[in-house]
């Protein structure tokens, strides 16, 4: 499962061109949410998104690669003094499951699978659950338990549903 976001210039079109790059191996698409920044306040908020997609012969650090290639086509700059700070295209790579379905595992610092902060994050589990209603987070639990803690419930009141936005490739 991908996660992708923009906040800077045509975030709409950002998003638009991600899924169109990934039509291939795309199997479904959420919603479209509007939300407030994470962990940097200072900036405008992100139109979010999740996105299944499948490729028998992909490996997770594969992902990782085509996600990095569709930010840099995006003109994304990474500042090292804000990591989370604005961006034209973000690319998380949330969770891989092996051909078996089976989830993949992986400490590697450049690629944590499941991501280390997705169990955290309204913006990423909301939309998640749009597409994949059972989903679950490998080593958290189901992702409609995880939208009840604390933390995301929270950041989950502010996120907007965009009902009048919608990136299924053309």
């Amino acid at each position: 499962m991908l996660s992708v976001g923009s906040n800077q210039g045509d975030r709409l079109g950002q998003l638009r061109a991600a899924v169109r790059s990934l039509s291939e191996v795309l199997q479904v698409v959420s919603g479209v949410y509007e939300t407030p920044p994470w962990g940097d306040p200072d900036q405008p908020d992100y139109l979010n998104a999740a996105l299944i997609v499948a490729d028998p012969s992909a490996s997770p650090r594969d992902w990782l690669e085509r996600g990095r290639a569709l930010e840099e086509r995006a003109g994304r700059v990474r500042d090292p003094e804000r990591p989370f700070g604005p961006r034209t295209l973000d690319v998380d790579v949330i969770a891989v499951n092996t051909p078996d379905g089976d989830p993949v595992v992986s400490t590697d610092p450049e690629l944590t699978l499941p991501h280390p902060r997705a169990h955290l994050r309204a913006f990423v589990l909301r939309p998640w659950i749009d597409i994949e209603p059972y989903a679950s987070l490998p080593g958290h639990g189901w992702v409609t338990d995880l939208l009840r803690t604390a933390p995301v419930e929270a950041d989950l009141a502010l996120i907007k549903p965009r009902p009048d936005l919608t990136l299924e490739p053309a």
